[in-house]
């Protein structure tokens, strides 16, 4: 599974990766991190309030931190 990060690399995105790591080792499943900072990119998922959250190339969250236990529920 690819997991991306959309943002400018603040904290609330920092934070959203490291919980995004944690759900996908919670469920067991392989992931790779990828944090997008263009926002030319970011645009193109239609986020236009960071963090974002996209899994395999569908856009669950933007615009808010969500917990481990929230991620996980998604994947």
């Amino acid at each position: 599974m690819i997991i991306k990060i959309l943002g400018s690399g603040c904290k609330k995105c920092v934070t959203l990766g490291a919980n995004a790591k944690a759900a996908a080792e919670a469920a067991g499943k392989e992931a790779e991190i990828i944090k997008v900072t263009d926002f030319a990119e970011i645009a193109a998922y239609g986020v236009m309030s960071t963090p974002g959250l996209v899994v395999d190339e569908k856009v669950l969250s933007a615009g808010k931190v969500l917990s481990a236990d929230e991620i996980g529920r998604l994947l």
